[in-house]
């Protein structure tokens, strides 16, 4: 059974297990400590807005998305391995997407720009459209509500 919640501060082990446990988009625990992404920060961004939820198949959490309201950005969306193929990221980028557009016109988001990234298929799919690349390599997506 496929259930989508609100994240909450005692999901965060959860999402870096998730985020860590993708083979595209890697990132490592030290690394996003780098990108001052730790634990804390995101335990404060749950506690402060609802702004993140968590796909659980079975009662066991499986992908997470995570936005931020006043960017009007999809700040992270990450699906386990393992539970890849199921519709998650979709149930949860709908999740993102209608919270974002109830108080934004225009919302955007960033990934890597390789072709190997499945990640660019799955917005192109969901109407998003790619408006540049920056310096780092990442493609920026961004979509109009309606």
């Amino acid at each position: 059974m496929i259930c989508v919640r609100r994240a909450r501060s005692a999901d965060v082990d959860a999402i870096f297990d998730i985020r860590t446990s993708v083979t595209q988009n890697h990132l490592t625990h030290e690394q996003l400590l780098e990108m001052g992404i730790s634990q804390d920060v995101v335990t404060e961004t749950l506690e402060s807005a609802e702004c993140g939820w968590i796909a659980e198949v079975d009662g066991q959490p499986a992908a997470f998305a995570i936005v931020d309201f006043e960017d009007a950005s999809v700040f992270a969306l990450f699906v386990k391995p393992s539970f890849e193929g199921r519709g998650l990221g979709h149930l949860l980028m709908d999740k993102a997407e209608k919270a974002l557009f109830a108080s934004h016109e225009t919302i955007w988001l960033e990934t890597d720009a390789s072709p190997d990234i499945r990640a660019n298929g799955f917005y192109q799919k969901r109407n998003w459209i790619a408006v540049g690349v920056d310096d780092k390599g990442d493609v920026r997506y961004e979509k109009k509500r309606g």
